[in-house]
């Protein structure tokens, strides 16, 4: 997903399914599934978001630096903080290349976020900007960034958003892993999800490779968090229903990298879609596939749903173009704050 750098066109016991048969040492919940062969089969305790298996949470994308009107809409679960990446080509963590994370702007902006209740779940990486894991010189000095950004937002939740050349990059992939299996074993409430692209036929060569390098790192993974979007110039039919298949074929290779079992693999996915007009031309994802995504999630007992995200979920001005579109409005017509209603069910 972007960031807000410029528009762009373009172990493992998953945690949050409540892995009972992972068996490390530790007081973690099991639900009878055994890890495959040869796995690492430590479980934290289920994250915030995922902690009611019945329960399917809202937790939208949001800026960490700008507040938005729509930011609330739906009662939000969590708000997922969108980007931390590098100051430049330094191992610095900053937000979106420009705020550093201690700014006191941003530290109000995530007070107030969290006044309803709500946790907030820093989000590292997105689509623009470097990236800290290709920054960074070691493991200990990522973990270290990822520590002091985690700290400065207050959070013990964090979303490793990884896409473009950043999921080719297998150098940067296998540092991450080795980085966040670090954090965790001194944070030992750290809950982590994966933000990967999927298309139909679910999660490609790349993402499969980035959940086993997780996997090899003894990385506990709360969600696998798809990104129902993009697919391309050939996908020109209805948005809810690719979004649902996307699901369906990501949920079985759950089921078989991990091995686990069918509910259990529902529950550690979540599903993130990209409201109104996609960057692809011929995408529009309307309130109707909303409500259609909601239904299907609660059906199958899925994390979280999310968005892309709050600050675009009202109706563009009269005035504005294409790339307002893309950042700011969702180019559909809609009363602002209907998809977080949608989305929250």
């Amino acid at each position: 997903m972007r960031n807000f750098l410029k528009p762009a066109a373009g172990v493992v016991c998953l945690v949050a399914l409540a892995c009972a048969g992972c068996s490390s040492g530790g007081d973690d919940a099991s639900d009878g599934a055994s890890a495959p062969p040869g796995r690492s089969a430590a479980a934290p305790s289920p994250s915030p978001s995922a902690s009611d298996s019945s329960a399917t949470s809202y937790a939208p994308y949001v800026s960490a630096t700008t507040a938005s009107a729509t930011d609330s809409a739906g009662s939000p679960t969590a708000y997922n903080l969108a980007f931390v990446i590098s100051d430049g080509n330094d191992c610095t963590p900053s937000w979106n290349g420009t705020y550093a994370i201690g700014d006191t702007a941003v530290q109000s902006r995530i007070s107030a976020l969290k006044k309803s209740g709500a946790s907030v779940r820093v989000s590292f990486g997105g689509a623009s900007g470097k990236e800290l894991a290709s920054t960074c010189d070691s493991a200990s000095e990522l973990a270290a960034a990822y520590g002091a950004a985690l700290d400065a937002a207050g959070s013990t939740q964090a979303d490793f958003d990884v896409e473009g050349d950043q999921l080719t990059d297998s150098d940067s992939v296998a540092l991450r892993s080795e980085a966040i299996g670090l954090l965790q074993k001194e944070r030992t409430d750290l809950t982590v999800s994966f933000t990967l692209p999927v298309m139909p036929s679910g999660l490609d060569d790349d993402g499969l490779a980035l959940l086993e390098s997780a996997n090899d790192h003894s990385v506990k993974v709360s969600t696998v968090n798809i990104m129902t979007m993009n697919y391309g110039s050939s996908y020109a039919d209805d948005m809810g229903d690719y979004a649902v298949t996307s699901a369906e074929a990501a949920h079985d290779q759950l089921k078989d990298v991990f091995g686990l079992s069918d509910a259990n693999a529902w529950q550690g996915l979540a599903l993130t879609s990209m409201i109104g007009v996609n960057d692809v031309d011929n995408e529009t994802f309307g309130l109707s596939d909303a409500a259609q995504v909601r239904e299907f999630a609660e059906k199958k007992g899925v994390a979280w749903v999310s968005m892309w995200s709050t600050f675009r979920d009202q109706q563009c001005g009269d005035g504005d173009n294409t790339d307002d579109a893309a950042t700011d409005c969702s180019g559909v017509k809609q009363s602002s704050g209907a998809f977080a209603k949608a989305f929250a069910g």
